[in-house]
């Protein structure tokens, strides 16, 4: 039989639910989520005394964001190929490699971005 899925404001609550648990899970189990949320709250508070353009003030405030967004699925990705099993796979470790990849590539986004705006402003 097929689960009853929930609907409205249910669903929502659920979801909102199922969210602070992931934050939980992450803040508690990875260190790199705690370190990229703190990062990326400071960076977000730093983005107010830098920007000089609602432009700017976007770029600066999101690419951090961006980059605990990415850690947070390297770290599902992460859990999911843990939880398979602890031997060796080649899509195992392939899985974890693309995952961190991303991780890497948002960081350089983020690290490129900001030192971008920042040199504009010291030339500029």
């Amino acid at each position: 039989m097929a689960k009853v899925q929930k609907k409205g404001l249910v669903r929502i609550f659920n979801a909102y639910k199922y969210s602070m648990k992931g934050f939980k899970a992450g803040i508690e189990n990875e260190a790199a989520i705690r370190q990229e949320l703190v990062l990326a709250a400071i960076m977000t508070v730093a983005a107010f005394f830098i920007f000089n353009s609602a432009v700017e003030l976007v770029l600066l405030i999101v690419t951090p964001w961006i980059v605990v967004i990415t850690e947070l699925l390297n770290s599902a990705v992460e859990a999911v190929v843990d939880r398979i099993g602890p031997e060796f796979h080649e899509l195992s470790g392939r899985a974890k490699d693309l995952g961190s990849a991303a991780v890497f590539v948002a960081l350089g986004v983020t690290l490129f971005t900001w030192a971008a705006i920042i040199v504009e402003h010291v030339i500029g």
